[in-house]
């Protein structure tokens, strides 16, 4: 068994691939792989309450996000920075994070044997 990460650096309902990797990350989680997802830079915009998918034509991925606990997928974390600069607070997001300063992202990635960044 090999521990996953991926990371997700694109906001939501920017485009296909976002449901697609959330279609891998469900995939990876059911056959019982540890599973750890990090968000960075716009990926911050896909934990953010109040979003209104309907207008973008893509899946409410906010629905996705919430199934992650069904497959003991409850490691999330983000980056401090990343809220920061885009002027979000974890209080702004609809799942509990785990925080990471930018200086910690590198040898927290180190401690995966597969990752997948987007």
């Amino acid at each position: 068994m090999k521990n996953y990460l991926f990371v997700l650096r694109q906001p939501a309902h920017s485009g296909a691939f976002v449901q697609e990797m959330l279609d891998i990350i469900l995939t990876t989680a059911a056959f019982d792989q540890p599973v750890s997802l990090l968000l960075l830079d716009d990926g911050v915009f896909q934990l953010k309450s109040g979003q209104q998918p309907e207008h973008s034509g893509y899946k409410n991925t906010a629905a996705i996000f919430n199934a992650l606990e069904m497959y003991d997928v409850t490691a999330i974390y983000t980056e401090a920075e990343s809220l920061a600069e885009r002027g979000l607070v974890v209080g702004d997001l609809f799942l509990p994070v785990e925080v990471l300063a930018r200086q910690e992202v590198a040898g927290f990635m180190r401690g995966f044997e597969v990752v997948f960044s987007g």
